[in-house]
């Protein structure tokens, strides 16, 4: 798991959107894996950590500064105290891990505002492809869980105060006490020995409740009666349902006869008759159309050609009326323009010429248009636009007489249908018998069907009894098998326990093995005097740490300097996170508390750039000072520098990237 960018908006001090880049890749090939913000007490530090923990887990979050604090109360303290009340406060971590061995980006997002309605922030969870899937937005918790678990997240996330409280007590303080548990699996015992408990006390208030069991043999003689009652009741109900379909057989008979000659369409006489009447005076309609029509354009549908002849000579006329007009203009043209040359004094011979040229050109033109025959419509302009029309609606008028023609053939023929139905028609005494005898079959059939109607219900309802009775002679089989199995449980509970409790005893001491190696390699390499602890052991009850020296003689916490003491604290944290199997960030604040400069010098050097694939250091300036972030930067350890500005007049934080105390 790596953290890629943290980005705050109106949190805390930080007023605005400030991004914090915190990927520990230079380039494609190279990353180192500290990332170090720089920040004075007060400027904002803590309030990075509370962040990721915010982030990550919501209302779960071991933030610094909730205390007692409800979980709306406390986002309402985390709100820029400068910004408008309706502005948004959000939160964004964006993180990679590895999910079926392909790398994947989460964008967590936590937005509220100032005094939230349900009291509590929206979350939001941003994939790869840029979409918030709904699905794991609700599991989130759960999945965090698989991820980074909230109880061991202090052995990855922890600050100075953390480091101290765990370098001066004798025990382990609850937060560190509850992360081992998480990592050695001693919860699940633990919850597996309460369970069992729980168990056991149910059981013996079963067993001490009981009530005294039924006469096994007065509920066999009643089942035995019942079942009994139930056979013949069977019996009866085979009996009706073959009245019933025998009954409706000859219902069936009895309607189809009806049918057959003619019952139902006798019943339906007068409704038929009227539909007759009604197709008749639609047909009546049709026809006075017809008339209509008749009356109109349409008999000049008679003469096509004769219509289709005129219509192509008026047109021919009147584009011969055309040329000769269009002729005469241009004589008339023709004539101007010799009488102008004539008055500008031109040769006769060149007039003469001229004069030709214009009489051939207007024959030539027009040669192609002569008519050959003497025009014998002479219809003007107006007479062809009607004879247009005329044409236009013939056709419009052969289209409706044709549509209903169509119409008045299919409504002669529903009528001769209607005829031929009323003909097949019973005559009112045989409908009168037909429908007596089809009433008295159904009559019969509803009766039988009530009397085997009845009689399902009483079978249904011994069915019921029936199994009632079962239930309370299986119950007196199971009330003294549960008595039995009761005892049994209570007995074997306490066997279980003696084996959960040897079961945790061997689980903490074979991990607790693993954890001790770790630690004293962790604080041996932190440590400049590597004589001063050969082993180091934990107490499986407390947790609490027990050095010895080379000679196997105990080595007293109180005789460790504060700076070594805090050395061991680191050690402990640190071999707690390399046995917990997780790959997971480190981010440590104010981590060099107390420290000499020999100390000092061996957690730059050493522990920081090996603590982890990506270390998060906030730190002020008299902990990782100029020497120490030089001696990092030459290392090539750092990945990327913060500085934390925090302005004390407007008491906001301000992020400066690509920059530290020096």
């Amino acid at each position: 798991m790596i953290f890629l960018e943290l980005v705050l908006q109106n949190f805390g001090p930080y007023s605005g959107k400030q991004v914090i880049n915190l990927n520990p890749k230079i380039d494609e090939e190279n990353s180192h894996p500290i990332i170090l913000l720089g920040g004075m007490n007060g400027g904002g530090k803590t309030t990075l950590m509370d962040a990721i923990r915010l982030a990550l887990y919501g209302a779960r979050a071991q933030c610094s500064t909730r205390g007692n604090l409800s979980y709306s109360d406390f986002l309402n303290q985390c709100v820029n105290n400068k910004i408008d009340p309706v502005a948004d406060t959000r939160i964004e971590l964006l993180f990679e891990h590895i999910e079926n061995d392909k790398p994947i980006k989460y964008r967590v997002v936590r937005s509220w505002v100032k005094n939230p309605k349900d009291g509590k922030d929206t979350l939001g969870i941003l994939g790869d492809s840029d979409t918030w899937p709904d699905a794991l937005v609700n599991i989130w918790d759960e999945y965090i869980e698989n991820l980074l678990p909230l109880g061991i997240s202090n052995l990855f996330l922890f600050d100075g105060e953390q480091v101290k409280e765990l370098a001066e007590q004798e025990t382990p303080p609850p937060v560190v006490v509850d992360a081992i548990r998480g990592l050695l699996g001693l919860e699940l015992a633990d919850r597996l020995a309460v369970d069992l408990d729980i168990l056991v006390n149910r059981k013996l208030k079963e067993v001490g409740n009981s009530k005294d069991l039924a006469n096994l043999e007065e509920i066999e003689t009643r089942l035995t009666q019942q079942q009994e009652d139930y056979q013949t009741t069977e019996e009866k109900v085979e009996i009706l349902k073959n009245q019933v379909e025998e009954l409706e057989q000859k219902q069936q008979e009895a309607f189809d006869k009806f049918i057959s000659e003619g019952g139902k369409i006798a019943a339906e006489r007068n409704q038929l008759e009227l539909q007759q009447n009604t197709k008749t005076a639609e047909i009546e309609q049709v026809r006075q159309s017809m008339c209509e029509l008749a009356a109109d354009v349409l008999p000049l549908a008679l003469i096509p050609n004769l219509l289709t002849q005129a219509q192509a000579q008026g047109e021919k006329e009147f584009r011969h009326q055309q040329v000769q007009i269009s002729k005469d203009l241009l004589i008339e043209r023709d004539q101007r323009l010799l009488s102008w040359l004539n008055q500008v004094e031109i040769s006769p011979i060149q007039a003469e010429k001229i004069q030709s040229f214009l009489i051939q050109d207007v024959d030539s033109l027009y040669a192609k248009t002569l008519q050959t025959e003497a025009p014998w419509l002479l219809a003007d302009d107006e007479t062809l636009t009607q004879l247009d029309n005329l044409i236009y609606h013939l056709q419009n008028s052969k289209l409706s007489a044709k549509e209903k023609l169509a119409i008045l053939k299919n409504k002669e023929e529903e009528i001769h249908t209607l005829e031929r139905q009323v003909q097949t028609a019973a005559a009112p005494e045989d409908y009168t018998k037909l429908r007596q005898a089809l009433e008295a079959a159904q009559n019969q059939v509803v009766e039988a069907k009530a009397n085997y109607e009845t009689i399902r219900r009483r079978l249904a309802e011994l069915e019921t009894i029936i199994a009632k009775s079962k239930r309370e002679l299986s119950d007196y089989t199971v009330e003294n098998i549960k008595h039995k199995n009761s005892e049994h449980i209570i007995t074997s509970a306490a066997k279980v326990q003696n084996t959960l409790k040897i079961f945790r005893e061997k689980l903490t001491l074979r991990k607790l093995n693993k954890l001790e190696e770790e630690v004293k390699n962790c604080f041996l390499y932190l440590l400049h005097k590597s004589d001063l602890v050969h082993r180091i052991t934990i107490d499986t009850k407390t947790f609490s740490l027990l050095l010895y020296d080379l000679n196997s003689q105990p080595v007293p916490k109180h005789r460790l300097s504060a700076g070594e003491k805090q050395l061991l604290a680191i050690a402990f944290l640190w071999g707690l996170a390399k046995v917990s199997g997780h790959r997971l960030p480190v981010a440590i604040d104010t981590p060099l508390g107390r420290l000499d400069s020999s100390h000092r010098s061996n957690l730059v050097e050493r522990y920081f750039p090996s603590a982890s694939h990506q270390v998060i250091l906030l730190s002020t300036d008299t902990e990782i000072g100029k020497k120490e972030v030089e001696t990092l930067r030459e290392n090539e350890a750092i990945a990327r520098e913060y500085l934390l500005k925090y302005d004390s007049s407007t008491r906001q934080t301000t992020v400066v990237e690509n920059q530290y105390f020096w």
